[in-house]
């Protein structure tokens, strides 16, 4: 059942407060203003103490919601909310985006036990890694441990962790290493298939090869991040936007070391001492709608950037999703290091 059949105005009366919170099974409705932002939350305990402190059922619930609700944010990690429901002593907890508008509500069940979806996960694996040489001539940078496992078998196991364990691995520099370590993937508990790149095709050239197996909204991951994102609230979230395309961005800040001064003609306008900028910038994860893999050419190179491009072109859906979570890009020997000193304390 959707979250939106547990929404209710704050002009709703009582009686149907009971109604949809009967009928939501949820044991809690989520009141909303006209543009969705949570006011607050309705259980039946709630009504169940108004209505025993003279309220009548139909009255608006105006009186009797509550207002300080405990709620989880887009942004969060699946684990942040299951620690906040338990030591709140909550079992359902609204999920809010940034602006305050609900997006979802998790239950603590399903946080402890994580629902097995059928959506595939295609990493890309095939890269050469040349900025990690000399480690990556005898070993494909997806194999380098960052602790005591290879990158690639933490991705792996962070999606399994989320449900996602149908996992497609594109494959090419050194693939046997990688085949023969994960094999059809029972051993981590998930059913890995391989696509073989028989030549450099991009972050999404290679999809073109496996459409017959994309028949549902799937996640495209460069294998060679390490990040512990929520991958099912990302999911969610492009479900519920209806999105052709969803591109996980991170914030990037980049500090200009000198006073950058404005000038108009031959006129100083304003100096600004070493200012900030702030930018998107691409994560490396992204979830796609099996119709846009007609956009991609067949047996070409062809990037994932240039994808959306096409997309944004042709008006269709293609949006930003967060990444607030721990997110590293082990493209050069200095995030290698960095991520092994890490490892421990984030995994």
């Amino acid at each position: 059942m959707s979250y939106k059949e547990i929404l209710l105005s704050p002009s709703a009366t009582i009686k149907e407060a009971l109604t949809v919170i009967d009928r939501g099974a949820k044991r809690i409705a989520l009141v909303v203003d006209e543009e969705q932002k949570l006011l607050g939350t309705l259980s039946d305990g709630d009504i169940r103490r108004g209505l025993l402190q003279g309220a009548s059922l139909h009255e608006s619930i105006t009186s009797i919601i509550f207002r300080r609700p405990t709620v989880g944010y887009l942004s969060e990690s699946r684990e942040s909310i299951l620690q906040k429901a338990l030591s709140n002593k909550v079992y359902q907890i609204p999920i809010l985006d940034e602006a305050g508008h609900v997006v979802g509500i998790e239950e603590v069940d399903s946080l402890l036990v994580p629902t097995i979806k059928s959506n595939r996960v295609v990493l890309m694996v095939g890269g050469l890694g040349t900025r990690l040489r000399p480690l990556t001539n005898a070993v494909p940078k997806p194999m380098l441990k960052v602790g005591d496992r290879p990158i690639l078998e933490t991705i792996i196991l962070n999606f399994k962790k989320h449900g996602f364990v149908h996992i497609i691995l594109s494959v090419r520099y050194k693939a046997e290493q990688i085949m023969d370590y994960f094999g059809d993937g029972s051993a981590f508990g998930v059913k890995i298939e391989y696509l073989k790149e028989e030549q450099r095709m991009g972050t999404a050239g290679a999809l073109g090869l496996i459409q017959s197996k994309l028949e549902e909204d799937f996640f495209v991951m460069n294998g060679d991040l390490l990040t512990n994102m929520n991958f099912a609230t990302m999911m969610e979230y492009h479900l519920n936007h209806k999105a052709h395309a969803t591109m996980g961005v991170r914030e990037y800040e980049y500090q200009v070391p000198y006073g950058v001064v404005h000038v108009e003609g031959n006129r100083i306008q304003s100096i600004q001492e070493k200012p900030v900028q702030h930018f998107f910038v691409s994560g490396g994860v992204y979830i796609l709608n099996p119709k846009v893999l007609s956009y991609i050419p067949p047996e070409t190179f062809f990037d994932m950037p240039t994808l959306f491009e096409r997309l944004i072109a042709d008006k269709k859906r293609a949006i930003s999703f967060p990444i607030r979570d721990y997110w590293l890009d082990i493209g050069r020997m200095e995030e290698f290091e960095k991520a092994n000193r890490e490892y421990d304390e984030v995994f």
